[in-house]
């Protein structure tokens, strides 16, 4: 049952992946790339769950002797509150960016983008 986020996470990177990878519209990719962000943002979780811990704090609950079995590690959680901050900033520039995309070329299809194309 600790699996099912685990492969619940996987399967929204494919979808992401998928997302980005087949669609030639540009709020479609970054569409995709939010949703492969999530997924990784679950499975981070997801790897740093512990089956029967508790918050990394020290009490008459949890006594320093037992603290390793049961303490889940907050770095995870951290790192993956930082990552949907930066996340949120990437996705906003990259809007923008489509914004200023659509205003010059009339256009959010990747392929009629020749600017810088050989």
């Amino acid at each position: 049952m600790e699996y099912v986020s685990l492969t619940i996470g996987f399967i929204v990177i494919i979808a992401g992946l998928w997302a980005i990878m087949t669609n030639r519209n540009i709020l479609r990719m970054i569409i995709g790339f939010s949703i492969f962000d999530t997924g990784l943002h679950i499975v981070i979780v997801s790897l740093a769950y512990v089956k029967g811990g508790t918050a990394p704090i020290l009490d008459s609950a949890v006594g320093i002797n037992e603290a390793i079995d049961k303490i889940v590690d907050p770095v995870p959680q951290a790192l993956v509150l930082t990552a949907i901050v930066i996340g949120l900033g990437v996705t906003a520039l990259m809007l923008a960016y489509a914004m200023k995309l659509h205003k010059e070329k009339k256009s959010l299809d990747i392929m009629s983008f020749r600017d810088l194309k050989w």
